[in-house]
């Protein structure tokens, strides 16, 4: 397929997702910077350039919305929200998502690192989506600040019981993503059974295999870990591998901001 030149802002893609097949990006606090209450250490778009907890509007609607309708014909299985930052940030992530399904068909998805899924807002704003993904790669406080490099502000507690209240009143589908790297590696155990309280749909289990300076772990390591979560959540729920899904070729429509906010696609 040939695609159009014209030099997309706010969406990106397609590309190919190996937990959603294939997606077409929306970035909603789209500002040349990364934005973000984390600074994970295996993050593939680099280090956080500015650190925030605050929602607010980053992008007017109207504008993302111009963008996406004047897409070249190209179909996806989803619109995921997510970027170069944590779209939650974006105080109009529910006005998005509802302007969205107005104009497209495909399932929406929003991923998450689960920093302000607490607040009452985010968790309504959420609520619209299809498909919410939500990370968990901690245990405990110590773990996340090792992994995650949160803000300050950022306590795990309230990550854990936002995203419990948030399952508990969530029409759609709930997915946890696991990112697996040495420095957690030990605490699989302790993660999976904190995981099966939170009662998700699907448990993801990734590790950076994108260019990021962190070494990912290997398939056999995957999955002894897959095999821990399956026989403490795996009686209701799915559990998928990075490992377990052959990566396929798309073409996207704008390769450049694909590659600001997915690294080497």
């Amino acid at each position: 397929m040939t695609h159009t030149k014209k030099d997309y802002k706010y969406i990106y893609g397609p590309v190919f997702s190996w937990r959603l097949g294939k997606s077409i990006g929306i970035d909603p606090v789209s500002t040349g910077r990364k934005i973000c209450s984390f600074d994970c250490v295996y993050c593939q778009v680099g280090r956080t350039k500015v650190f925030s907890d605050r929602r607010k509007v980053y992008i007017p609607t109207a504008e993302i919305i111009k963008e996406l309708v004047s897409l070249p014909a190209v179909e996806a299985d989803y619109i995921t929200f997510s970027g170069a930052g944590e779209p939650t940030l974006a105080e109009n992530l529910g006005e998005l998502i509802k302007e969205v399904k107005k104009i497209r068909k495909e399932s929406i998805a929003v991923l998450t690192n689960s920093s302000l899924i607490h607040k009452k807002d985010v968790q309504e704003d959420l609520s619209l989506a299809d498909l919410v993904v939500a990370k968990l790669d901690a245990c405990s406080q110590d773990v996340l600040v090792k992994i995650d490099r949160p803000m300050r502000e950022i306590r795990f507690l309230d990550i854990v019981k936002g995203i419990k209240k948030f399952r508990a009143g969530y029409k759609g589908r709930l997915a946890l993503q696991i990112m697996f790297v040495s420095k957690n590696k030990k605490y699989v155990d302790e993660i999976s059974w904190i995981a099966r309280e939170m009662e998700p749909d699907e448990i993801q289990l990734n590790t950076p295999l994108r260019p990021c300076g962190i070494k990912p772990m290997s398939r056999a390591d995957m999955d002894v870990i897959k095999l821990c979560f399956l026989r403490h959540c795996g009686r209701d729920t799915k559990i998928i591998s990075v490992y377990d899904i052959d990566k396929e070729q798309v073409t996207p429509f704008s390769a450049r901001h694909t590659l600001m906010r997915r690294g080497k696609v």
